[in-house]
């Protein structure tokens, strides 16, 4: 195949929120050989490359973004590697959809994913994110990832050697960009009925608690170190009124204070505007400093 190239995209059509003005360019790679061809068009292009999934975790302003979108499209289906030490191996590429990875779990009665059912991003932006939800966090199950690097291409590295934190996720490859291509998840064998059957609790109680079918990016603020049993960044926004408070086409969620929703015709510079208040609003009455979840790309 031969590397797609796409001038001047607009990210408000690449991202949950719709929101963002153009960057230079957007690479779409379908595999390995795509790689190399992307090596090679990387130093012409201009700007700084940005590995994109589904966008689910941004924030882009309107304005032109210097950066050439890296999106991998490898997205066939998952592959059962092999059974070690009590577990299943699973393999599947970095453009594969969440929601697809998890149906293809609960057929074959494989355990493990469940907290991340109604996480609408693919499988590359959970490892760079380490996305959790419900207990889970990519990092507990994951076993190996494999990543490209212009210089040095594809290598699988071992999640021991990575490192991990709360929405982090460091490969210890220095400084450059790196690309998330392929990764390995140790799973549990179980009923398939008893995996279906936790995956939608899960989803009843988000769709009960948060806008999972809005226009959203997720969470906006990460959960603060060290709060109270049963407080959150959620709960900070709630008590300190953000619960619904709006501002043109942008909204804290009437669900859940911490998602923040465009409800038809906002604007980034709203949504930063809104963002402000909320973190505003919850140092003046808590003296808690409110630390940015999403990627706000400026």
């Amino acid at each position: 195949m031969t590397l797609t190239l796409i001038r001047t995209p607009r990210l408000s059509e690449r991202t949950t929120l719709r929101l963002g003005g153009p960057a230079l360019a957007e690479a779409l790679v379908r595999d390995e050989a795509e790689l190399d061809q992307l090596a090679e068009a990387l130093p012409g292009l201009g700007g700084h490359p940005l590995a994109l999934g589904a966008g689910s975790n941004l924030l882009a302003t309107d304005g032109h973004h210097e950066l050439v979108l890296v999106r991998p499209d490898n997205t066939a289906a998952p592959l059962v590697q092999a059974k070690a030490h009590g577990g299943v191996l699973v393999r599947a590429g970095a453009g594969l959809g969440l929601p697809r990875l998890l149906g293809f779990c609960q057929r074959l009665g494989l355990a493990g994913l469940e907290g991340l059912t109604g996480i609408p991003g693919r499988v590359g932006g959970a490892v760079a994110m380490n996305a959790g939800s419900y207990g889970v966090e990519v990092g507990q199950i994951l076993t190996r990832v494999r990543l490209w690097t212009p210089a040095d291409g594809l290598t699988w590295r071992a999640a021991s050697d990575c490192g991990f934190g709360y929405r982090r996720f460091d490969p210890r490859l220095g400084e450059g960009f790196h690309l998330v291509w392929e990764a390995e998840f140790r799973l549990t064998q179980d009923e398939p009925q008893a995996v279906r059957a936790r995956m939608e609790s899960v989803y009843s109680k988000k769709k009960a608690t948060q806008p999972v079918t809005a226009r959203s990016a997720g969470c906006v603020f990460k959960n603060p170190a060290g709060l109270p049993a049963g407080m959150s960044a959620g709960k900070l926004l709630d008590d300190a009124g953000m619960r619904g408070k709006r501002l043109g086409g942008m909204a804290f969620s009437e669900l859940h204070a911490n998602f923040l929703v465009n409800l038809g015709g906002g604007t980034a510079a709203q949504a930063l505007e809104l963002m402000d208040f909320g973190r505003n609003a919850v140092r003046a009455r808590f003296g808690v400093e409110l630390e940015t979840e999403v990627v706000v790309l400026k």
